[in-house]
């Protein structure tokens, strides 16, 4: 088998199920575990796979996007953890912004109950899940509906939040990194994002560990328009005071 046809069927495999081994697919594809690696280095080099101890993982590009599925499934108890630690950065704030994602959605089924906040959202699946607490009220963006991650986009969605102030913005990525910023493959949610970036007093960023280092297609902040970028201990200390050093307060649950 040629390289390029075994590059192509590892980053199938990665994309497919989110994590490719270096033992099992070197197994299906009857080759050397070395030379897995090498087309692991191949493909990483290329900006297509991040490399991970025994594996790699897929990163998120303009040509591919995890969906719901995947996202609900991977690293769920890292995820819950940064949902509790950014609830807690609430403070004050009556008017919050959601982002679509699994993470953001943890973050606003974990807010405080006992009194009133208006939550924004674009996620469907965030305002299923806030439509029955009474002291939430619930406002959702129009727009078309992306069916890989069930929020809307354009126009819409951006006037709408525009006319807005909002005190606190929780907000993923698909990548972040210290000289692109935050970024996501598609320019429609890349727009939803940046608004509510500006009309936000405050501004948290959720996500994993392995969202760090990364950069998709579109930009749409700067590390430095954050109070705090909140994700899990998996992130190494050196890398956090990286970040730490522009600005934001960097905490690893």
């Amino acid at each position: 088998m040629q390289s390029d046809e075994r590059h192509r069927r590892i980053l199938a495999r990665a994309r497919s199920d989110g994590r490719v081994e270096v033992s099992e697919i070197a197994t299906e594809l009857s080759v050397a575990p070395e030379t897995i690696r090498r087309d692991l280095r191949v493909l990483g080099e290329h900006g297509l796979v991040r490399r991970t101890h025994g594996g790699a993982y897929p990163v998120e590009s303009a040509g591919f996007e995890t969906g719901l599925t995947f996202r609900t499934r991977s690293h769920v108890p890292e995820k819950r953890r940064i949902a509790i630690a950014a609830a807690d950065r609430l403070g004050d704030a009556e008017t919050v912004f959601v982002d679509e994602g699994y993470t953001p959605q943890l973050v606003a089924e974990t807010l405080p109950t006992d009194r009133p906040i208006t939550v924004i959202t674009a996620s469907l699946p965030t305002a299923e899940a806030l439509a029955a607490v009474p002291s939430t009220t619930v406002l959702l963006l129009g727009g078309r509906l992306r069916g890989r991650t069930l929020a809307t986009v354009d126009h819409w969605a951006v006037q709408m939040l525009g006319d807005m102030v909002i005190d606190l913005a929780y907000l993923g990525a698909n990548g972040i990194s210290r000289d692109r910023g935050l970024t996501t493959p598609d320019p429609a949610v890349s727009a939803v994002k940046g608004q509510a970036v500006k009309v936000s007093r405050r501004r948290i960023f959720v996500g994993v560990h392995t969202k760090f280092g990364v950069s998709s297609f579109s930009r749409f902040a700067d590390v430095t328009d954050f109070e705090a970028l909140v994700t899990d201990s998996a992130l190494s200390v050196a890398e956090a005071n990286r970040y730490a050093a522009m600005g934001p307060r960097v905490i690893r649950t």
